[in-house]
């Protein structure tokens, strides 16, 4: 399968590069014309597959996860010829791309929730509309007790309709009605207008959570409540069949779900391919070792506890969406790796937020499933250097802040907690060079650039060979070229604290992994020496190695620190 053996490489529009070819020309948003003229160190990369988030025309509520039209692209990104441009061009270097898929909800700008606010009206049921209920004092109150996804209220009351209506998200994203046949047809014409257009398939946001089975009340809960009547229901089920039957199986095409809440059982029903629903989707677990509630309050690493979770999903589903960064997810050199415990005073990374930075590309990319890079992160991109809570534009922060202040979290603790958690982080602009506003746009750029983007960026990355960047286009092609680290089955071997050491099988072709998540050398145990002798040997370290065909010194496999190594048996 072509999705299988390729490399994704997830675009966050307007963070990636801005042009003056648009009617907004240097606005300080990236855009499509940026976008294809950086096709080809794309292509240098190793990518395969763009996975674009969304470029629809929104009124920008959750920074364009409100969609207006469906079928129109915001004049801030360019225009619908630019789009059939990006598809031609991609096309030229055999690149695909898939775009983002938002169907839980709309904007409340949307036409059909425009006129849904009629009862009257044919769109009257294409969303959630309940009348609510009335206090013994008659007072007017929401339907149910849930709570929603950014840490809010869940109903809206609409004084034209006379009701309220759900939203998971935020007030101006109200959920779609997927009892209604007609929203689902609605769905299937919008995927068969992408997929005419020249998109190779999906990624389909909280699609898990589309099917709202009752609105009674959920039970009382310090998450998100209601999730019993709304998370992978078998209503959800049933729209995911019926769209792969009567549109996805008619192209080649593929889909990954991003899941809400999902457990190893839920995915499997969700991406079994024998059911017919996802390709593969994403979780969470592996990025959340070190979380308690989520991605937000922070608890200690422990090497094993990752290598525990990533083997249940390894070993668990028949094939993984394999990512470390996203929209959504702080960098991930400054989550596991060494970026906040390696920076100088005046913000100059050192070796250790290299190493770490390769270490973790090390990890990506011999995991069995697709890899989904996302921009930034093969050079090492780092999470913001905020100041204060003024500079976050992103509205979960804000909500959350608002939240942990109701209930009495000191100030100064908030702030710790949201600067490292804030979804701001992987937002900020792409740093190409080390010019004004790091080459992404001659206006203002419409969030923060890191401060650290004179000494991290692609223009000293790209002519260096120890670089970040060249040590993930080493890492893409050894993958790309050999089954096994594709197709081999993921075999745990050891971990404590610090150390992880896996291994990836297919016939008599073997690699051993091991990995230090740690500011300390370490040893692995003498029983594994022999696992570290091979005919190919790959290091994040760079270190030199004793004789050509070991990591082994004086007869003891030791990694530096933050360092990674791969091993190919003889």
């Amino acid at each position: 399968m072509w999705w299988k053996e390729n490399i994704v490489y997830q675009i966050y529009p307007r963070s990636f590069l801005d042009t003056s070819e648009t009617e907004f020309p240097d606005d300080g948003i990236g855009d499509i014309p940026g976008i294809i003229s950086r096709l080809d160190k794309l292509k240098s990369l190793g990518v395969g597959i763009i996975w674009l988030s969304p470029v629809y025309k929104s009124p920008d509520a959750d920074n364009g996860y409100d969609i207006s039209d469906y079928y129109s692209i915001s004049p801030k990104f360019g225009t619908m010829a630019d789009m059939e441009k990006l598809f031609a061009e991609a096309k030229k270097r055999d690149m695909r791309i898939i775009m983002d898929l938002v169907i839980n909800h709309t904007s409340d700008e949307h036409e059909w929730f425009v006129k849904s606010r009629d009862p009257k009206s044919p769109y009257s049921d294409y969303y959630i509309w309940h009348p609510g209920k009335t206090s013994k004092r008659g007072r007017r109150l929401p339907p149910n007790n849930w709570t929603g996804f950014f840490m809010g209220e869940t109903w809206e009351y609409d004084e034209k309709r006379g009701e309220y209506y759900l939203h998971l998200f935020d007030k101006k994203q109200p959920d779609l009605n997927y009892k209604n046949p007609k929203v689902i047809e609605e769905v299937k014409n919008i995927l068969k207008f992408w997929l005419d257009k020249g998109a190779s398939g999906f990624r389909c946001d909280v699609i898990n959570i589309i099917y709202k089975t009752s609105l009674t009340d959920g039970k009382r809960s310090l998450a998100v409540q209601g999730l019993e009547h709304f998370k992978s229901q078998e209503g959800n089920h049933e729209v995911l069949r019926e769209l792969r039957r009567d549109v996805f199986d008619k192209y080649d095409c593929f889909t990954v779900g991003e899941t809400v809440f999902v457990d190893l059982e839920d995915a499997r029903l969700l991406s079994n391919e024998n059911r017919k629903e996802l390709n593969m989707l994403f979780f969470f677990d592996h990025l959340e070792v070190d979380r308690r509630i989520a991605q937000f309050i922070p608890k200690k690493f422990r090497a094993r506890k990752l290598l525990e979770v990533i083997t249940k999903w390894q070993q668990g589903l028949d094939w993984n969406a394999m990512y470390l960064e996203n929209h959504d997810q702080p960098r991930i050199v400054s989550h596991f790796g060494a970026a906040e415990r390696d920076r100088a005073l005046d913000g100059k990374p050192g070796e250790l937020w290299q190493r770490s930075a390769k270490m973790l590309g090390l990890f990506q990319l011999t995991l069995r499933g697709t890899p989904y890079i996302y921009q930034g992160q093969e050079i090492g991109m780092t999470n913001f250097d905020f100041k204060s809570l003024d500079e976050l534009n992103d509205v979960v922060s804000h909500s959350l802040n608002k939240l942990m202040k109701k209930l009495c979290i000191p100030k100064f603790l908030r702030w710790k907690w949201i600067k490292a958690s804030s979804r701001d982080n992987s937002r900020t602009p792409v740093q190409w060079d080390n010019s004004e506003n790091a080459g992404f746009t001659k206006g203002k750029p419409w969030l923060g650039i890191n401060r650290n983007y004179k000494f991290i960026n692609y223009a000293s990355q790209e002519n260096d060979p120890n670089s970040i960047l060249n040590f993930y286009k080493k890492m893409i092609t050894l993958r790309k070229h050999s089954m096994c680290l594709i197709y081999g089955e993921f075999l745990p071997v050891y971990a404590d604290d610090r150390l992880i050491i896996y291994q990836r099988k297919l016939g008599e072709e073997l690699y051993t992994i091991a990995l230090n998540f740690s500011s300390r050398t370490v040893k692995a145990p003498k029983k594994f020496n022999e696992l570290f002798r091979g005919t190919q040997v790959v290091s994040a370290s760079g270190k030199k190695l004793e004789g050509t065909n070991s990591v082994c010194t004086y007869g003891v496999c030791t990694l530096l620190p933050w360092d990674g190594v791969l091993v190919r048996s003889n």
